[in-house]
């Protein structure tokens, strides 16, 4: 009882560690787990015993025999579920095919570099050196996500390296139990072919369970067949159901169909998402928090010691510093990515708890058969997962900022509110290349926004989901436009400091706009126009229009006529880069005017001949 309370508490406090120092928390997660496993039984306690005993494949312990084989990958598909609802089709529409290169591609190269090294470098069979760079290949979200949120970058590069942590997983798992298979049957000549007849049913079985069983959980929860209150715990249950049942059919494709599941219901109009989302990451975290303590107290002093020499290094620096960007390279090539951009993806390439768990089960159970030089399979690939990690939370954020990807300056631009307003300023934003999220508890409205193109997102300002989506942090600025004044002022208080960073706005209220002497700072667009008065011009006139400043006076000028025309609002100055300055109600005056400098506006067309005389 002590042990299982102890690596619960452990395993939170570690979590609150890594967000306090804004690392991954797997870095906390295995050194406790280090220290309470192998470092305790050696250094710490009198009878050499550890003070968590996992005990895989052994008789005592907190998991006797293949118990812990069987926890370590229900908890995976867990997690992996719950990467697979964070992905969206709409996020990739300019690196598609980077990220599919990156798994597929980018995996092969990882596999077959790595495999030789090992085999040249630790003098291993072809057989294990294999296994081992086929358990390398995966990434992870329980690493990358940590370190993307900690950082801001195009939205672009932190997609390719989401997605490909999410993805690449399966793909991982699937190869190193191939090669698992293949040093079981020691070679078999009719290996080959049960190979890929073999590979065939994970895909058909995964692909297949993962598919149907979402579309049936998304018709269930839909119309109302589970009750409220049981909704999370059922979701639970049919995705232990799938990974089980996939599992039966075709050995280690349970992983594939949990992501398969997760996608698609991501992608998927299903009601009580967020609910969802919200549960399921937090049974992520304490899983995770579990898992890696138990996975890295389960190693031994022993195995550690076959680190303790210089091809531990060579082989280290050649897996990271030389077949990761040779792959990344290879895979992004002729693609929009440019050349730091490339640099920075080859850069981050933490492995996770896929890596960590598979290599545990396959290692122990290759040293049972007596498989000579499989003691080397689990201190390696805990060796490269916890020098990556500890080497991309330490200098990713720098290595960004020298390469020249990290924003200094976040352009993109948060509206709070998706009504026919914010829509049409939305949908001509990004036709003027600025990345715009729209976010709304209006499930209408949400849809609407979508069907013009844009990112939209059904929640509402009080949750605490837009602080952890690493797909915001090139935003800047805050335009709060919905019709409930206490709203607006509540989104900007609460996301300036995060999203505001270049500027938070509001529209004002009708107190504001009738009384001049009441002007705020944070005031949008005009102090004569509230949430009404758009909503009347765009129901009027639904169309954004430029018009051509000349000089200082003009734009005076101009501004006269928006005060007196209740059918004109001025929204933007846009410069001839292509910059916006939004316009503050408090403050409609500029220091300055450049050449082919615009005016962009709401309402009907200025008579340009009377804007000239002006």
């Amino acid at each position: 009882m002590l042990e299982l309370a102890g690596i619960i508490i452990l395993g939170i406090l570690a979590q609150w560690v890594a967000w306090k120092l804004k690392i991954p928390a797997i870095l906390p997660l295995i050194l406790i787990g280090l220290l309470v496993g192998p470092i305790a039984a050696e250094f710490l306690s009198e009878d050499g015993t550890k003070w968590i005993e996992p005990k895989w494949n052994g008789e005592k312990g907190l998991f006797p025999g293949e118990s812990l084989y069987y926890f370590v990958s229900l908890a995976i598909s867990i997690i992996l579920f719950e990467g697979g609802l964070t992905l969206k089709r709409s996020e990739i529409k300019t690196v598609g095919p980077v990220i599919t290169k990156l798994i597929t591609l980018g995996s092969a190269i990882t596999f077959f570099g790595a495999g030789i090294v090992a085999h040249l470098v630790f003098g291993l069979s072809w057989e294990l050196s294999f296994l081992f760079s086929g358990l390398i290949i995966v990434t992870g979200p329980t690493v990358i996500t940590p370190i993307l949120r900690n950082i801001p970058l195009k939205k672009d590069i932190s997609t390719v390296l989401k997605w490909e942590g999410i993805l690449i997983d399966p793909i991982g798992a699937l190869v190193a139990v191939l090669v698992f298979e293949f040093i079981s049957v020691e070679g078999d000549s009719g290996f080959t072919k049960t190979a890929l007849i073999e590979f065939g049913k994970i895909i058909l079985f995964g692909t297949t369970f993962g598919f149907t069983f979402a579309h049936a959980l998304a018709f269930a929860i839909n119309k109302k067949f589970i009750p409220h209150y049981l909704l999370n715990v059922v979701s639970l249950s049919a995705v232990l159901l799938v990974f089980v049942q996939s599992e039966i059919f075709a050995h280690e494709s349970g992983l594939l169909a949990v992501v398969v599941m997760g996608m698609v219901l991501g992608n998927g109009k299903l009601e009580n998402i967020k609910e969802l989302l919200y549960f399921k990451e937090s049974l992520s975290i304490l899983l995770i928090s579990i898992l890696f303590i138990l996975l890295a107290a389960n190693i031994n002093m022993e195995d550690l010691m076959l680190l303790y020499s210089w091809k531990t290094a060579v082989l280290f620096i050649v897996v990271v510093f030389v077949i990761r960007p040779i792959g990344v390279f290879l895979s992004t090539a002729r693609s929009k990515l440019n050349i730091n951009e490339k640099l920075f993806i080859s850069w981050v390439g933490p492995r996770g708890i896929v890596a960590a768990g598979i290599a545990s089960l396959f290692g122990s159970k290759l040293v049972k058969q007596g498989v000579e030089g499989a003691e080397y399979i689990t201190p390696l690939v805990f060796m490269i997962v916890l020098g990556t990690v500890l080497l991309n939370a330490t200098t990713a954020r720098l290595f960004a900022k020298i390469v020249g990807v990290f924003l200094t300056k976040s352009d993109g631009i948060l509206i709070v509110g998706a009504s026919k307003v914010s829509r049409l300023l939305g949908h001509y934003l990004e036709t003027n290349e600025r990345h715009v999220v729209l976010i709304d508890s209006n499930k209408s409205n949400i849809a609407k926004a979508k069907e013009l193109g844009l990112e939209a997102i059904n929640t509402d300002i009080y949750s605490t989901m837009l602080t952890d989506n690493i797909e915001l942090n090139d935003v800047g600025y805050v335009m709060a436009m919905t019709g409930n004044s206490a709203i607006n002022e509540y989104a900007i208080n609460k996301f300036s400091k995060q999203f505001g960073e270049n500027g938070s706005f509001r529209l004002v209220t009708r107190e504001e706009m009738l009384d001049d002497n009441n002007n705020p700072k944070e005031g949008l667009f005009s102090n004569t126009d509230d949430y009404a008065t758009l909503t009347e011009v765009t129901r009027k006139y639904p169309s954004i229009q430029e018009i051509d400043i000349n000089d200082k006076e003009h734009y005076k000028g101009l501004i006269d006529i928006t005060n007196k025309d209740k059918d004109i609002i001025p929204l933007f100055i846009k410069k001839e880069d292509g910059e916006f300055h939004i316009i503050s109600s408090h403050n409609m005056e500029i220091d300055e005017i450049g050449q082919d400098w615009k005016l962009v506006y709401l309402g009907k067309p200025f008579d340009v001949e009377n804007t000239e005389t002006t």
